[in-house]
């Protein structure tokens, strides 16, 4: 792990959700579709991280079942790695469960989701970034 890439914050609107961090003077500086997802996103940097505000656009997306039964808020917790596929295999090796074996593609990057049940109740995204 090199440093937090972004913390995750699933919500109904994008817009609505942007405008509380807008009114702290903070920008929305890109939104995307990741249709894999079945997400919307919208990042705001703070710093050397970024807030991801994250729209489910299917019914059946895991952030549309997340909000239903949990509603608005911290969703997760994005680490930034060198390696993902070496970090995969570590942490399996270590008896951490894996909701990815392998990456698949994101926002950003290769990614891949750890159980929450294996990380003291956080789902934590692991990112290597493309750039």
């Amino acid at each position: 792990v090199t440093q937090i890439n972004h913390f995750g914050i699933a919500v109904k609107d994008l817009e609505t959700a942007a405008q509380v961090y807008q009114a702290m003077g903070l920008s929305v500086s890109e939104v995307i579709d990741v249709p894999e997802q079945k997400v919307r996103v919208a990042f705001i940097p703070v710093g050397e991280t970024t807030i991801e505000l994250v729209q489910p656009t299917s019914e059946d997306s895991p952030v549309a079942t997340y909000l239903e039964k949990r509603g608005e808020g911290m969703h997760h917790l994005a680490l930034q790695v060198e390696d993902i596929t070496a970090a995969l295999s570590e942490l399996e090796g270590q008896g951490r469960r894996l909701i990815d074996r392998t990456p698949r593609q994101g926002a950003e990057g290769k990614i891949a989701f750890l159980h929450p049940k294996s990380t003291g109740r956080v789902l934590i995204e692991l990112v290597e970034d493309e750039s």
